[in-house]
């Protein structure tokens, strides 16, 4: 008889994890873990806790309740030190130093985890082919690109080749191109086996990046799989998106019979359906609108689950 390959015991696992400012519970019970060679996206509105669960993953920021463990069976806070030496840190701001040059920035970077000039003097070339940033070895942060400082910071946190990498909205501000380029690296990456914990805001990135997604809101997990079975769990197969002159009429018309779902947001009116050939067919008789049909995606999760009211951060 086969047997199944033995399951990998997991590189990071956070148990139970809450935290509590105030009044205010900003994370609550949120256990989740990473495996080996995994990118797990961590995808929420604005103030429901993914910046603090990375906080407590590094250990700047100390849980209420809950565990957390890495790798070798290590424990955060107990063994944050030996933890931190195995993982990199793209944080949502820049943290270079504006007076390094690119260079000088990982190579200082690299002190701080008492690597050796010698050790790590070779490595600073690679590093910057990585980011396609061999050109800009002897420029400061300040002559680059905001593309081209987030490569940096990509780069600077694998001078210690780390295990697992942890980064928080790393494309926010950057243009298309940078995106795509970003999104290349952190692919190349994840071929070579790093594993990766992202939390972003867009959902185009956490469909092509991530094997599994967390999904928060106000603290609490509350969807976790890989991002088409949770589209499949959730949603309905089809949309159509109508707007222009009359559309949100449509959503309580008759129309609404062919959909399993109609919602409106701003002056769109969108139709969830099993199959959309019926509908299809009798918008056709509504001219001067604008429609637009589709396959479900992570963004229809998204506001699915947590609503389309916007928030502030807090």
């Amino acid at each position: 008889m086969r047997q199944n390959a033995p399951v990998p015991s997991p590189l990071f696992q956070a148990s139970h994890l809450k935290k509590r400012y105030g009044e205010s519970t900003v994370v609550d019970d949120l256990s989740f873990e990473i495996a080996p060679g995994e990118c797990l996206g961590v995808i929420g509105p604005n103030g429901a806790g993914k910046t603090t669960t990375i906080r407590m993953c590094l250990g700047l920021t100390a849980p209420d309740s809950g565990a957390i463990h890495a790798m070798d069976g290590l424990a955060m806070p107990r063994d944050a030190r030996a933890i931190k030496a195995r993982i990199g840190v793209v944080s949502q701001f820049d943290t270079l130093d504006p007076d390094f040059s690119c260079a000088e920035n990982l190579m200082v970077y690299a002190r701080y985890f008492g690597m050796r000039r010698a050790e790590i003097a070779p490595r600073i070339p690679e590093l910057l082919t990585f980011a396609a940033l061999s050109h800009k070895a002897d420029a400061k942060p300040g002559e680059l690109s905001g593309g081209m400082r987030r490569r940096l910071s990509l780069a600077r946190a694998l001078v210690n080749d780390p295990q697992l990498l942890m980064l928080d909205e790393p494309t926010t501000g950057l243009d298309p191109q940078a995106r795509h380029l970003m999104w290349e690296r952190l692919q190349l990456l994840l071929q070579q086996g790093k594993s990766i914990l992202l939390t972003t805001h867009f959902m185009d990135e956490a469909e092509r990046l991530c094997s599994r997604l967390l999904v928060l809101d106000h603290g609490r997990k509350i969807a976790e799989g890989r991002p088409r079975d949770l589209i499949a769990e959730h949603l309905e197969p089809d949309v159509v998106e109508v707007y222009g002159e009359g559309a949100q009429a449509l959503a309580d018309s008759p129309l609404k019979a062919f959909a399993a779902r109609v919602e409106i947001s701003g002056e769109t009116v969108f139709f969830y359906t099993q199959d959309a050939r019926g509908l299809l067919a009798a918008l056709a008789d509504h001219s001067g609108l604008r429609i637009f049909h589709r396959p479900a995606n992570l963004e229809d999760l998204f506001l699915k689950l947590t609503g389309r009211q916007i928030r502030e951060d807090g």
